[in-house]
């Protein structure tokens, strides 16, 4: 085994190299003084991102998840809540997040004690065992979780089940919920090696989801079960539906939508192209979508999504917003900041190689709204954003084509705006991800 000490010598070259270049002690006083990404900041890479699109999907005023993870619900409803605007003529109408992280939180306990009982029988430093006690309580997700929470509870406009505190700092809610499944799970797999009764274990489970069920209703309100639907459109004339339920409000007035016709297309360089893949470990509904991709070279990505936004649909898609961005801006650039040459080190690293050594992370959701196309080429994207209206131009933020190669991994697209040989490549069965995927 390797066991290499930093000897007194080993520091004294360190310094001696540091000190025989003059440059590095102005270069030391910039970066203490302004901090690594000011001084790494290259403002030549914004030039040509003025917020002017050749194609754009009508939308209206950003939301804003706050201190919170729903980023990837919040880009599927946005998604939805555009279609309505359109068909209904209202520009900013709103559905709600809470509804949808509400059912979210029963459904994941729920599969997580199955996971729990299923893998009992496996040591708890078991790879897996470990990956699902890895923050059960957590709110981070996938598009296929989000769509198998709208097609089995529906959906209801914010104005009857409205934002609260602990939806929108959703901190302390994941902490308790993280203690009181690590609880459950220590009790559920005792229970096991007990060799108690199935019909003991599942009362036992019963029980502990009627707790996760009153927490997430101290914390977030109960959904309703039926409601009355009233607006104005922007027309100004009154509307109003009487006694709907979530699931007849979504059929009736997101027909269009049918969320079984779109698939998620996935640019993970580090898996074979052309393949199918699937993340069972991090589906959230039992019996509810399936979480899976179909990898393709980023020019088919791009190819799909610019054709539904030239029908005037928005793309939802996951990135990884916190490299080479500027928050506050708005402003997604492939070479924002130079830290190679601030720091005179070699930084390259490919797509893949990023994905197979974990410097790669799917961290975040949000729509693509719009795209310019210079000679029929991308050269700048329009997403809209789940931060507020203070990023950014009005929340929306401006991502050049660069970027999008580089920190773009799945986007999600209609059925009709793929090839027929993509087409058929959904047909084959789906190869099994590990939980801790490069894709999780």
């Amino acid at each position: 085994m390797t066991e290499t000490k930093i000897t007194a010598e080993d520091l004294k070259d360190f310094r001696s190299a540091y000190n025989e270049n003059t440059i590095n002690r102005v270069l030391e006083r910039s970066v203490t003084e302004n901090g690594i990404n000011n001084a790494a900041y290259d403002a030549k890479a914004i030039e040509k991102l003025n917020p002017v699109f050749s194609v754009e999907v009508k939308t209206g005023k950003v939301s804003n998840q706050k201190q919170s993870g729903r980023c990837w619900m919040f880009a599927l409803l946005n998604t939805l809540k555009h279609q309505f605007g359109e068909k209904y003529d209202v520009k900013d109408f709103e559905l709600s997040q809470n509804y949808l992280f509400f059912w979210d939180k029963i459904e994941r306990a729920n599969i997580f004690f199955d996971r729990i009982i299923n893998t009992a029988d496996k040591p708890l430093d078991d790879r897996e065992v470990e990956f699902y006690l890895a923050g059960p309580g957590a709110d981070g997700g996938q598009w296929a979780m989000a769509v198998s929470l709208v097609q089995k509870y529906g959906v209801v406009p914010t104005t009857v089940f409205s934002e609260t505190s602990v939806s929108e700092s959703t901190g302390d809610l994941n902490s308790i919920l993280d203690y009181k499944l690590h609880k459950d799970a220590m009790k559920l797999r005792n229970m096991v090696d007990d060799k108690v009764s199935e019909e003991d274990i599942h009362e036992a489970r019963e029980q502990m989801l009627a707790e996760v069920y009153k927490i997430a209703a101290f914390s977030l309100g109960v959904p309703p079960k039926t409601f009355d639907f009233e607006y104005r459109d922007d027309k100004g004339n009154y509307h109003i539906d009487r006694d709907l339920t979530p699931k007849s409000f979504y059929e009736k007035y997101f027909s269009d939508a049918d969320l079984d016709d779109y698939v998620v297309l996935s640019n993970a360089p580090d898996k074979d192209y052309e393949k199918m893949y699937r993340l069972a470990s991090q589906e959230n509904v039992v019996g509810g979508r399936k979480i899976e991709f179909l990898n393709l070279p980023m020019e088919d990505l791009k190819q799909a999504a610019i054709a539904q936004l030239k029908d005037g649909k928005a793309v939802w898609f996951a990135n990884d917003i916190a490299r080479q961005s500027d928050r506050q801006k708005g402003f997604l650039a492939e070479n924002l900041y130079h830290y190679d040459e601030l720091f005179d080190v070699d930084l390259s690293m490919t797509k893949k190689d990023r994905l197979e050594y974990h410097e790669a992370q799917v961290s975040h959701a949000t729509a693509l709204t719009g795209v310019d196309l210079v000679d029929d080429q991308p050269t700048k994207w329009k997403v809209e954003n789940s931060w507020g209206e203070k990023n950014g131009v009005n929340g929306y933020y401006i991502m050049d084509d660069g970027w999008m190669n580089e920190y773009v991994y799945e986007l999600v697209v209609n059925k009709k705006y793929l090839s027929s040989e993509q087409t058929a490549l959904l047909s084959q069965s789906s190869i099994e991800l590990d939980p801790w995927d490069s894709l999780e």
